[in-house]
């Protein structure tokens, strides 16, 4: 965010980087009140969307469509995410960068990007289940 952020905005940036998982607005919203901060959800949404358009979270969309959103570490990534319990890990694929690569070039593209979200169930999930 490019000025400094409200006592509400804080508060949500305080709450997303307590969390190593991607969470959604609402899950958010629940852990500020639970927490007693008093902070709208509308204030959560724009949080997020300002974060997001800034680059400083990362943001990706589950089965349902819903938005998620996670405070990730800087540079180019990808996250392994379990479906169930939302865990999530960050990865690095350089046989993916060098893959896509090869098939922008093969097709003629320039300038491409990508993003790429592994889905599965983790260990702690699939012991459960």
């Amino acid at each position: 965010m490019s000025r400094k952020p409200t006592r509400q905005q804080a508060a949500v940036i305080d709450a997303l980087d307590a969390t190593d998982d991607f969470t959604s607005a609402q899950d958010l919203h629940a852990t500020l009140r639970t927490s007693g901060a008093k902070v709208g959800l509308a204030t959560v949404y724009r949080t997020l969307a300002n974060l997001a358009a800034a680059g400083e979270i990362d943001t990706l969309r589950t089965d349902e469509g819903e938005a998620v959103y996670r405070r990730c570490s800087t540079g180019h990534h990808h996250h392994l995410v379990c479906r169930d319990c939302g865990r999530t890990v960050e990865i690095e694929g350089p046989a993916v960068e060098r893959w896509t690569d090869a098939v922008a070039a093969q097709h003629g593209f320039t300038e491409v990007e990508h993003t790429l979200e592994v889905f599965g169930s983790c260990q702690d999930c699939t012991a459960s289940g």
